[in-house]
């Protein structure tokens, strides 16, 4: 006997959690990049910054705490409101 296997496919979609929405998860307050880099274990510089930092940043998510010297080291991120928002849609706070 050969039995069809059918995919039952339901309406609800499992909504893809992108690097700079899980970079939203774990912004606490004000974060330097190092801090950022280490909560997610990563080590690449340039990793970090194009596929986690860029993206919250150009979608309004994160700002910098010293917008007017993006290379300082004294530079930190936080959340906007926009932000803090997508962090409550996603249950992170």
């Amino acid at each position: 006997m050969i039995l069809d296997i059918v995919s039952i496919s339901t309406p609800e979609v499992a909504q893809e959690v992108t690097p700079e929405v899980r970079l939203i998860s774990v912004l606490a307050g004000e974060m330097t990049r190092k801090q950022l880099k280490e909560a997610f274990g990563l080590r690449d510089d340039e990793h970090f910054r194009k596929a986690y930092l860029l993206p919250a940043l150009e979608a309004g998510w994160v700002e910098m705490t010293i917008p007017d010297k993006p290379r300082s080291s004294k530079q930190k991120y936080r959340l906007t409101d926009k932000g803090c928002q997508l962090k409550t849609q996603h249950g992170g706070g």
